[in-house]
């Protein structure tokens, strides 16, 4: 086995062999197959990026790609538009790399749904009950003309369009079987630190797609994730990531290692052939526990599967931290609330950018449409650019979920469990430092209605949470949460959007994503009440503040 800085200057030299051909808008294959050493490179490919996203020193695709943060960075030719949004992320990154590094490319580009009841409301392919299948694939290989010429794909091309316009997150809702052509693109990964790495991709069955940059000695998996509108952000996997039935595919995933068979050598380029994919069989990362846990129910139920930990049943999340974690497997809670805190800041000051570019477009102050879409949380237009439920939903996931962690940490210090590492005497005092010290420090302003700033911190946030709005039709005071006279006198918003601001009230409280109901309701159909499926009569307890002064 090659040490890791051997491995590091063989892949760097690879690097700096197939470099010679970045600069064209030829894709020329001249390594026919991935090996281990080219998966660790694009991890680093990734890693570079994803640290520059998590330093602030790049905010959209655009601007990463075209930074030093790229370890291409200056081989392009004219033309590329370095745009994604969530789902075309890993495969943009992925292509890209492939083509400056001379590797085969392969995409599934057709799908169908496995099938499902009749009753089943959402026929949208990305929300599939039961997960999807592939249908038609698309490779990118060298032909010949009819004088025997080589005739390369067109790299730019394929990346400003043909890529990005066939991928959605229906590619990402399936387990990972291999099917003869009909392989999945993806394969599931094994809960450790083979199997979770730079480069894997993390789904979210919700309709999210984030690929992970770093995995940190304490097991924390970090990861970047983009927007419809280009911006790039970092986030920290946690429960706001959910599960769902194996065959949708939810959970963490990696790109199958693909080869060129059959192909002729002419020139220094690999001509014809076609593309093959590696089978799970041969896949040391390959795993499907993170589906039916270490100790999967007899009756195959995945929901009573259960994760297990040095004889210990510990809840999904936590396992994966501690299976992920380099050294003695324990939880810290202190460094692992400062890790959510810090994790719900970076949301909050994206959350700025969304609501401002809505601002910036002039959509609050159009009129608001009679109804709205027949799916908040799966969209098209202009609801799609700029409402935040989806987001929103995520980030009271995750103020309930720091919530979650104390309970469980101060029942884990009071039971004297092991696998909880802490020295103090007071857990419930050390936890609130924490969070007062972090909730303070993150601080981010809006752009009110009349161009004013207005400055806000991270607790402010939490207290006016779901007072704020996803609505895109609302002015930014409303985004925001405002019910001070002083702040809301900007506002620009009629009659009509403060009836719709609170008719969305139950719709606010909701923290599921759900993709299976209708949501097309007009201002009074929906200011009725929760109907079945949407909405939630109370939001739920996010009060880290109330519950952590009362343990102390």
């Amino acid at each position: 086995m090659k040490s890791t800085l051997a491995l590091f200057l063989l892949v760097l030299g690879s690097t700096v062999t197939t470099s010679a051909l970045a600069g064209a808008r030829d894709w020329r294959i001249t390594q026919p197959a991935w090996t281990e050493e080219h998966e660790y490179q694009f991890g680093q490919f990734v890693t570079k990026l994803g640290n520059a996203v998590e330093n602030r020193r790049c905010a959209t695709v655009t601007e990463c790609l075209n930074s030093p943060a790229n370890m291409f960075y200056g081989t392009d030719p004219g033309g590329l538009k370095f745009f994604a949004d969530c789902a075309d992320l890993p495969y943009y990154l992925r292509a890209y790399f492939a083509w400056k590094s001379g590797l085969p490319f392969s995409q599934a580009t057709g799908f169908t749904a496995n099938p499902a009841g009749p009753e089943d409301f959402n026929k949208d392919i990305r929300y599939s009950t039961n997960g999807n299948s592939v249908k038609y694939r698309k490779d990118l290989l060298t032909k010949r003309n009819t004088l025997r010429r080589a005739v390369y794909p067109d790299a730019v091309s394929f990346l400003n369009s043909d890529l990005i316009n066939t991928v959605s997150t229906a590619a990402y809702r399936m387990i990972g079987d291999v099917q003869g052509a009909s392989y999945s693109d993806f394969y599931p990964a094994r809960l450790d630190r083979v199997g979770i790495r730079p480069g894997t991709v993390i789904y979210d069955p919700n309709g999210h797609v984030a690929i992970v940059y770093r995995v940190t000695e304490a097991g924390r998996v970090l990861y970047i994730d983009a927007h419809p509108d280009n911006t790039l952000t970092m986030g920290l996997y946690t429960s706001k990531f959910m599960r769902s039935i194996p065959g949708q595919g939810a959970g963490f995933k990696n790109f199958r290692p693909l080869q060129l068979v059959g192909a002729s050598f002419d020139n220094g380029t690999f001509v014809g052939g076609r593309i093959e994919a590696a089978d799970n069989r041969n896949l040391a990362a390959y795993g499907t526990e993170q589906y039916y846990g270490n100790a999967p129910d007899p009756g195959g139920d995945w929901k009573k599967g259960q994760f297990v930990f040095k004889g210990q049943v510990t809840n999904y999340f936590e396992y994966v931290q501690l299976k992920l974690t380099n050294g003695e497997p324990v939880i810290d809670p202190l460094l692992d609330m400062k890790f959510e805190v810090i994790d719900i800041c970076s949301s909050l000051k994206d959350r700025v950018a969304a609501v401002e570019m809505a601002r910036r477009e002039g959509i609050p102050l159009k009129p608001h449409p009679e109804r709205l879409p027949v799916n908040i949380f799966g969209a098209t237009g202009e609801w799609e650019s700029y409402a935040t439920p989806s987001r929103d939903a995520r980030l009271k996931t995750s103020f309930m979920d720091i919530l979650n962690q104390a309970q469980k940490a101060m029942k884990k210090y009071r039971a004297g469990d092991r696998t909880l590492r802490y020295n103090g005497g007071n857990l419930a005092k050390d936890l609130f430092a924490v969070y007062a010290q972090e909730a303070t420090m993150c601080k981010f302003s809006y752009t009110t209605s009349n161009g004013q700033t207005l400055l806000m911190n991270l607790e402010a946030a939490r207290q006016r949470l779901f007072n704020m709005s996803f609505d895109p039709y609302h002015c930014p005071e409303m985004r925001w949460g405002a019910r001070k006279p002083q702040e809301l006198q900007s506002c620009t918003d009629d009659q009509n959007k403060r009836a719709w601001f609170d008719a969305e009230r139950w719709l606010r409280n909701q923290t599921d994503r759900r993709y299976d109901v209708r949501m097309d309701y007009t201002v009074d159909q929906l200011g009725a009440g929760p109907k079945p499926g949407v909405g939630a009569q109370t939001a739920p307890d996010i009060d880290i503040v109330t519950y952590l002064k009362s343990q102390m």
